[in-house]
């Protein structure tokens, strides 16, 4: 998931944080639209998208 962060950070010319919180949000709203995969959004984001 820090990759991700990092790219987020150099591409988008957001601040970790920002980042951070993006990536959560993301994997939060997969997880409420399609919850058979949530176990999948887990494995992906290891924070499982928790605030």
């Amino acid at each position: 998931m820090n990759d991700l962060i990092d790219r987020l950070v150099s591409e988008a010319n957001l601040t970790e944080e920002q980042a951070k919180k993006a990536v959560e949000t993301i994997a939060n709203y997969v997880k409420e639209q399609f919850p058979m995969i949530g176990g999948a959004v887990d494995q992906i984001f290891p924070s499982g998208g928790q605030s």
